[in-house]
């Protein structure tokens, strides 16, 4: 089977995880780590070494030997890095949020298409044991019918706090951040709202520090998702039903998270056994990856452009209507 060769484009944080995930992957190597600094790439190669240790965004998209690229820069870099990964014609998988609105990712997702590409959104929650066996449980009805979606994702950042948390022009705010988690899993499950409400409490520089968000559908059902940069939350998920309840505790959007269901009684208390393996939880998305490469496919089949589209068009019309701007939202 071929091995697919992997590029890294940004060296930080959780470029340094996947790079690590990546390890658990069969028949896939990382063999190039790219940054606009001398000194972030050499430390990345020291940790994890590379054959190619490239000091541009440039070199590192013009390497041959180089199957498909995975971007791990800041929220608003992700629409200028992956047309320059397009445009030198290497495979994509983008960290999310895949863009800055849905205008960028219609643009994205064109050129993949134009030049025949494949192209996904790094939504690592999509592929974890966890969430498949979620989703089982769901399709198996032992929930009946699904009337409620409770969300929270919330920390307080620890000083020095990183200047994108609040930048405007780095997709600052809770909801690109960390909402988008909270965002995705009640669409998984309830598919697109009917009706969205969203109230804010805004930081000094006009993004959201709090976001409290409320879908409702013609079904009845609700979500209610909330997320904060002002205290450290539970970040648990409650998927509540007719006939039962799924808790998702902490970490939800993590392979760590363990499934608790409650059927009829709150005291009955179920531990849902779900294999888990070594790692972060990156090399779930990095082998469906390596198995689209292999199978020809520009689109994947689990994270479609769809997908990923509604998506970030429900974030626009959350950001609007509870008023948080950016400067990329002018273009």
């Amino acid at each position: 089977m071929k091995t697919i060769r992997w590029g890294i484009l940004g060296a930080g944080r959780i470029a340094r995880k996947f790079a690590s995930d990546l390890k658990l992957v069969e028949n896939a190597e990382l063999i190039a780590i790219g940054s606009r600094g001398m000194q972030s790439a050499d430390e990345f190669n020291k940790e994890f070494p590379v054959k190619y240790c490239h000091y541009s965004y440039q070199d590192l998209v013009q390497n041959p030997e180089v199957d498909v690229i995975y971007i791990a820069t800041p929220h608003n870099l992700h629409y200028e890095n992956t047309l320059l990964c397009l445009e030198y014609n290497k495979a994509v998988l983008c960290e999310k949020p895949f863009a800055m609105n849905s205008n960028q990712t219609i643009k994205m997702i064109e050129k993949a298409k134009e030049k025949k590409l494949f192209l996904m959104e790094a939504l690592w929650t999509k592929f974890h044991p966890h969430y498949i066996k979620v989703q089982e449980m769901i399709g198996q009805g032992l929930l009946g019918e699904i009337k409620a979606v409770l969300v929270s994702f919330g920390f307080k950042p620890i000083a020095p706090v990183p200047a994108r948390l609040f930048d405007p022009a780095l997709g600052g705010g809770t909801v690109m951040d960390i909402g988008i988690y909270n965002v995705f899993i009640a669409m998984s499950i309830l598919g697109k709202p009917d009706n969205i409400d969203a109230i804010i409490t805004p930081a000094s520089t006009g993004v959201d520090e709090q976001c409290s968000i409320v879908f409702g559908y013609k079904s009845g059902a609700l979500a209610q998702l909330f997320s904060t940069f002002s205290s450290n939350l539970a970040t648990e998920a409650d998927i509540c039903g007719t006939e039962g309840r799924i808790r998702l505790t902490s970490r939800f959007y993590e392979p760590s998270s363990t499934i608790e269901f409650y059927a009829d009684r709150v005291d009955s208390r179920q531990v849902i056994p779900v294999e888990k393996e070594p790692g972060f939880g990156y090399q779930y998305e990095a082998r469906h990856v390596n198995d689209c490469l292999r199978k020809g496919l520009t689109e994947s089949p689990i994270v479609s452009f769809a997908d990923t589209l509604l998506l970030m068009e429900t974030l626009d019309k959350i950001r609007k209507t509870a008023g948080i701007h950016y400067p990329a939202d002018e273009n």
